[in-house]
Protein backbone atom coordinates (compact mmCIF):
# COMPACT_ATOMS: atom_id res chain seq x y z
CA UNK A 1 0.00 0.00 0.00
CA UNK A 2 2.73 2.72 0.78
CA UNK A 3 4.47 1.54 -1.98
CA UNK A 4 1.17 2.68 -4.69
CA UNK A 5 1.09 5.84 -2.24
CA UNK A 6 4.44 6.69 -3.29
CA UNK A 7 3.90 6.06 -6.82
CA UNK A 8 0.74 8.64 -6.81
CA UNK A 9 3.26 11.20 -4.70
CA UNK A 10 6.08 10.85 -7.36
CA UNK A 11 3.66 10.51 -10.51
CA UNK A 12 1.80 14.07 -9.49
CA UNK A 13 4.98 15.81 -8.93
CA UNK A 14 6.30 14.90 -12.24
CA UNK A 15 2.61 15.36 -13.63
CA UNK A 16 3.45 19.23 -13.32
CA UNK A 17 7.08 18.76 -15.05
CA UNK A 18 5.32 16.47 -17.70
CA UNK A 19 2.71 19.91 -18.22
CA UNK A 20 5.52 22.33 -19.34
CA UNK A 21 6.46 19.16 -21.81
CA UNK A 22 3.34 18.85 -23.08
CA UNK A 23 3.87 22.87 -23.90
CA UNK A 24 7.17 22.25 -25.59
CA UNK A 25 7.09 19.32 -26.58
CA UNK A 26 4.03 18.48 -28.01
CA UNK A 27 2.47 22.00 -28.94
CA UNK A 28 5.68 23.97 -29.44
CA UNK A 29 7.76 21.33 -31.25
CA UNK A 30 10.43 22.28 -28.68
CA UNK A 31 13.19 20.13 -27.78
CA UNK A 32 13.87 22.36 -24.46
CA UNK A 33 16.79 21.47 -22.41
CA UNK A 34 16.20 24.15 -20.26
CA UNK A 35 14.16 21.56 -18.17
CA UNK A 36 16.75 19.63 -16.48
CA UNK A 37 17.95 23.58 -15.26
CA UNK A 38 14.87 24.82 -14.08
CA UNK A 39 13.81 21.71 -12.14
CA UNK A 40 16.70 22.15 -9.71
CA UNK A 41 16.16 25.83 -9.66
CA UNK A 42 13.33 25.56 -8.25
CA UNK A 43 14.35 23.26 -5.62
CA UNK A 44 17.51 25.27 -4.96
CA UNK A 45 15.29 28.38 -4.22
CA UNK A 46 12.86 26.94 -2.18
CA UNK A 47 15.69 24.79 -0.31
CA UNK A 48 17.44 28.37 0.31
CA UNK A 49 14.14 30.40 1.00
CA UNK A 50 13.07 28.12 3.80
CA UNK A 51 16.36 28.17 5.47
CA UNK A 52 15.74 31.33 5.54
CA UNK A 53 12.44 31.43 7.50
CA UNK A 54 10.41 32.41 4.45
CA UNK A 55 6.85 30.81 4.50
CA UNK A 56 6.90 27.38 2.38
CA UNK A 57 3.83 28.11 0.57
CA UNK A 58 5.25 31.34 -0.61
CA UNK A 59 8.13 29.49 -2.27
CA UNK A 60 5.72 27.98 -5.10
CA UNK A 61 4.81 31.26 -7.09
CA UNK A 62 8.37 32.26 -6.76
CA UNK A 63 10.01 28.89 -8.29
CA UNK A 64 7.37 29.34 -10.57
CA UNK A 65 8.14 32.70 -11.38
CA UNK A 66 12.08 32.12 -11.41
CA UNK A 67 11.55 29.25 -13.68
CA UNK A 68 9.66 31.57 -15.91
CA UNK A 69 12.38 34.23 -15.90
CA UNK A 70 15.11 30.81 -17.29
CA UNK A 71 12.10 30.10 -19.68
CA UNK A 72 11.92 33.44 -21.21
CA UNK A 73 16.17 33.78 -21.48
CA UNK A 74 16.28 30.70 -23.69
CA UNK A 75 13.20 31.74 -25.70
CA UNK A 76 14.75 34.87 -26.08
CA UNK A 77 18.27 33.68 -26.97
CA UNK A 78 16.10 31.36 -29.83
CA UNK A 79 14.65 33.97 -31.39
CA UNK A 80 16.29 37.28 -30.77
CA UNK A 81 19.90 35.71 -31.03
CA UNK A 82 18.87 32.98 -33.87
CA UNK A 83 20.39 30.34 -31.98
CA UNK A 84 19.01 26.50 -32.19
CA UNK A 85 16.53 25.43 -30.13
CA UNK A 86 18.11 22.78 -28.29
CA UNK A 87 21.33 24.53 -28.25
CA UNK A 88 19.14 26.91 -26.76
CA UNK A 89 17.83 25.46 -23.56
CA UNK A 90 21.52 23.82 -23.15
CA UNK A 91 22.71 27.07 -23.02
CA UNK A 92 20.65 27.88 -20.56
CA UNK A 93 20.68 24.60 -18.67
CA UNK A 94 24.09 24.56 -18.53
CA UNK A 95 24.49 28.62 -16.63
CA UNK A 96 21.80 27.25 -14.51
CA UNK A 97 24.35 24.74 -12.76
CA UNK A 98 26.69 27.44 -11.42
CA UNK A 99 23.95 30.16 -11.03
CA UNK A 100 21.90 26.97 -8.75
CA UNK A 101 25.81 26.49 -7.14
CA UNK A 102 26.43 30.24 -6.25
CA UNK A 103 22.82 30.63 -4.76
CA UNK A 104 22.68 27.67 -2.27
CA UNK A 105 26.22 27.84 -1.67
CA UNK A 106 27.10 23.95 -1.96
CA UNK A 107 25.81 21.22 -4.02
CA UNK A 108 23.48 19.52 -1.45
CA UNK A 109 21.19 21.35 1.21
CA UNK A 110 19.03 19.66 3.36
CA UNK A 111 15.53 20.61 4.49
CA UNK A 112 14.90 17.84 6.76
CA UNK A 113 14.27 19.68 9.71
CA UNK A 114 12.85 22.80 8.53
CA UNK A 115 9.11 23.77 7.92
CA UNK A 116 7.25 22.62 4.42
CA UNK A 117 3.88 22.96 2.96
CA UNK A 118 3.10 19.29 4.15
CA UNK A 119 4.18 19.97 7.41
CA UNK A 120 2.36 23.00 7.83
CA UNK A 121 -0.95 21.22 6.83
CA UNK A 122 -2.58 19.38 9.50
CA UNK A 123 -2.45 15.45 9.73
CA UNK A 124 0.05 15.32 6.64
CA UNK A 125 2.50 13.73 9.34
CA UNK A 126 4.53 11.48 6.46
CA UNK A 127 5.45 9.03 9.41
CA UNK A 128 2.33 7.13 9.03
CA UNK A 129 0.54 5.28 6.39
CA UNK A 130 -2.45 7.85 6.77
CA UNK A 131 -0.27 10.67 6.46
CA UNK A 132 1.48 9.18 3.58
CA UNK A 133 -2.08 9.13 2.09
CA UNK A 134 -2.64 12.80 3.22
CA UNK A 135 0.66 13.77 1.56
CA UNK A 136 -0.91 12.37 -2.29
CA UNK A 137 -3.98 13.58 -1.60
CA UNK A 138 -2.92 17.43 -1.15
CA UNK A 139 -0.30 16.71 -4.13
CA UNK A 140 -3.70 15.97 -6.26
CA UNK A 141 -5.23 18.48 -5.11
CA UNK A 142 -2.21 21.36 -6.39
CA UNK A 143 -2.30 18.93 -9.96
CA UNK A 144 -5.91 19.03 -10.43
CA UNK A 145 -5.56 23.40 -9.78
CA UNK A 146 -2.63 23.81 -12.59
CA UNK A 147 -4.66 21.45 -14.71
CA UNK A 148 -7.61 23.43 -14.42
CA UNK A 149 -5.68 26.91 -15.01
CA UNK A 150 -3.78 25.67 -17.51
CA UNK A 151 -6.76 24.46 -19.61
CA UNK A 152 -8.61 27.37 -19.02
CA UNK A 153 -5.57 29.35 -20.29
CA UNK A 154 -4.93 27.05 -23.27
CA UNK A 155 -8.63 28.04 -24.33
CA UNK A 156 -8.19 31.58 -24.13
CA UNK A 157 -7.00 33.82 -27.20
CA UNK A 158 -3.47 33.05 -25.72
CA UNK A 159 -3.92 29.83 -25.21
CA UNK A 160 -5.05 29.53 -29.12
CA UNK A 161 -2.36 31.43 -30.60
CA UNK A 162 0.39 29.19 -28.57
CA UNK A 163 -0.94 25.67 -30.44
CA UNK A 164 -1.22 28.19 -33.73
CA UNK A 165 2.59 28.62 -33.25
CA UNK A 166 3.07 24.86 -32.87
CA UNK A 167 0.87 23.52 -36.08
CA UNK A 168 0.70 26.84 -38.10
CA UNK A 169 3.09 29.52 -37.71
CA UNK A 170 2.35 31.17 -40.94
CA UNK A 171 -1.71 31.45 -39.35
CA UNK A 172 -0.08 33.41 -36.54
CA UNK A 173 1.73 35.75 -38.58
CA UNK A 174 -1.30 36.38 -40.88
CA UNK A 175 -3.49 37.29 -37.54
CA UNK A 176 -1.23 40.19 -36.94
CA UNK A 177 0.65 38.30 -34.09
CA UNK A 178 4.51 38.23 -33.19
CA UNK A 179 5.47 34.51 -33.17
CA UNK A 180 8.21 34.64 -31.76
CA UNK A 181 6.48 36.48 -28.45
CA UNK A 182 4.39 33.58 -28.43
CA UNK A 183 7.00 30.71 -28.26
CA UNK A 184 9.04 32.76 -25.79
CA UNK A 185 5.42 32.86 -23.43
CA UNK A 186 5.42 29.30 -24.15
CA UNK A 187 8.67 27.98 -22.64
CA UNK A 188 8.37 30.47 -20.02
CA UNK A 189 5.05 28.92 -18.76
CA UNK A 190 7.36 25.64 -19.53
CA UNK A 191 9.89 25.85 -17.25
CA UNK A 192 7.54 28.04 -14.49
CA UNK A 193 5.62 24.75 -14.33
CA UNK A 194 9.05 22.63 -14.27
CA UNK A 195 10.69 24.96 -11.54
CA UNK A 196 7.62 24.06 -9.35
CA UNK A 197 7.39 21.04 -9.37
CA UNK A 198 11.57 21.39 -8.35
CA UNK A 199 9.77 23.51 -5.28
CA UNK A 200 7.60 20.73 -4.01
CA UNK A 201 10.10 17.65 -4.98
CA UNK A 202 12.04 19.32 -2.56
CA UNK A 203 9.81 20.46 0.01
CA UNK A 204 8.37 16.53 -0.53
CA UNK A 205 11.87 15.47 -0.17
CA UNK A 206 13.42 17.30 2.43
CA UNK A 207 16.53 18.54 0.24
CA UNK A 208 18.46 20.55 -2.74
CA UNK A 209 20.55 18.62 -4.72
CA UNK A 210 22.36 19.69 -7.90
CA UNK A 211 21.75 16.77 -9.85
CA UNK A 212 18.55 15.98 -9.44
CA UNK A 213 17.65 17.95 -12.85
CA UNK A 214 19.65 15.18 -14.77
CA UNK A 215 17.14 13.53 -17.06
CA UNK A 216 13.95 15.61 -15.83
CA UNK A 217 13.19 16.67 -19.75
CA UNK A 218 13.86 12.80 -20.67
CA UNK A 219 11.25 11.66 -17.73
CA UNK A 220 8.64 14.67 -18.72
CA UNK A 221 8.46 13.54 -22.46
CA UNK A 222 8.48 10.40 -21.35
CA UNK A 223 5.16 10.83 -19.16
CA UNK A 224 3.87 12.81 -22.42
CA UNK A 225 3.52 10.16 -24.67
CA UNK A 226 2.85 7.33 -22.54
CA UNK A 227 -0.28 9.75 -21.38
CA UNK A 228 -1.48 10.47 -25.16
CA UNK A 229 -0.50 7.22 -26.56
CA UNK A 230 -1.96 4.82 -23.83
CA UNK A 231 -5.77 7.24 -23.36
CA UNK A 232 -5.69 8.05 -27.54
CA UNK A 233 -8.73 6.16 -27.35
CA UNK A 234 -10.79 8.06 -24.94
CA UNK A 235 -11.32 11.12 -27.46
CA UNK A 236 -13.21 13.40 -24.86
CA UNK A 237 -10.27 12.96 -22.38
CA UNK A 238 -7.95 16.15 -22.19
CA UNK A 239 -4.36 15.78 -22.95
CA UNK A 240 -3.67 17.60 -19.66
CA UNK A 241 -5.53 14.64 -18.02
CA UNK A 242 -3.54 11.99 -20.10
CA UNK A 243 -0.26 13.67 -19.03
CA UNK A 244 -1.36 12.69 -15.77
CA UNK A 245 -1.91 9.18 -16.19
CA UNK A 246 0.80 8.75 -18.12
CA UNK A 247 3.13 10.02 -14.92
CA UNK A 248 1.54 7.50 -12.80
CA UNK A 249 1.82 4.73 -14.77
CA UNK A 250 5.41 5.72 -15.62
CA UNK A 251 5.79 6.24 -11.95
CA UNK A 252 4.30 2.39 -11.41
CA UNK A 253 6.49 1.35 -14.23
CA UNK A 254 10.11 2.45 -12.37
CA UNK A 255 8.06 0.87 -8.91
CA UNK A 256 7.40 -2.68 -10.04
CA UNK A 257 10.98 -2.60 -11.32
CA UNK A 258 12.29 -1.45 -7.98
CA UNK A 259 9.90 -4.02 -6.26
CA UNK A 260 11.50 -6.95 -8.70
CA UNK A 261 15.14 -5.86 -6.72
CA UNK A 262 16.46 -4.02 -9.58
CA UNK A 263 18.89 -1.59 -8.10
CA UNK A 264 18.41 2.15 -7.83
CA UNK A 265 21.18 2.80 -9.96
CA UNK A 266 19.67 1.29 -12.76
CA UNK A 267 16.34 3.81 -13.18
CA UNK A 268 18.17 5.95 -15.71
CA UNK A 269 18.31 2.99 -18.03
CA UNK A 270 14.55 1.61 -17.07
CA UNK A 271 13.61 5.04 -18.17
CA UNK A 272 15.62 5.33 -21.54
CA UNK A 273 13.99 1.93 -22.40
CA UNK A 274 10.87 2.91 -21.46
CA UNK A 275 10.71 5.67 -23.43
CA UNK A 276 12.16 3.65 -26.43
CA UNK A 277 9.51 0.72 -26.19
CA UNK A 278 7.03 3.51 -26.22
CA UNK A 279 8.29 5.32 -29.48
CA UNK A 280 8.75 2.46 -31.41
CA UNK A 281 5.53 1.48 -30.77
CA UNK A 282 4.28 4.83 -32.09
CA UNK A 283 5.94 4.49 -35.17
CA UNK A 284 4.23 4.01 -38.35
CA UNK A 285 6.77 1.60 -39.33
CA UNK A 286 6.11 -0.86 -36.71
CA UNK A 287 2.33 -0.34 -36.67
CA UNK A 288 2.49 -1.68 -40.14
CA UNK A 289 5.07 -4.52 -39.05
CA UNK A 290 2.62 -5.81 -36.57
CA UNK A 291 -1.07 -5.55 -38.84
Amino acid sequence: MQLLIGVLEEGFIYALVSFGAYITFKILDFPDMTVDGSFPFGMCITAVMIINKVNPFITLPVSFLAGCVAGTITGLIHVRLKVRDLLSGIIVMTSLYSINLRIAGRANLPIFQQPSIFKMIPFANRDTLLGHLKVAIILLVIVIILKVLLDLYLETKSGYLLRSVGDNETLVTTLGKNKENVKVLGLALANGFAALAGSIYAQHRGFFEISSGTGTLVIAVANVIIGLQLMNAFRNMKPTTSVILGSIIYRACIGFALFLGMPSSDLKIITAALLLIVIVLNTKKYKKLVK
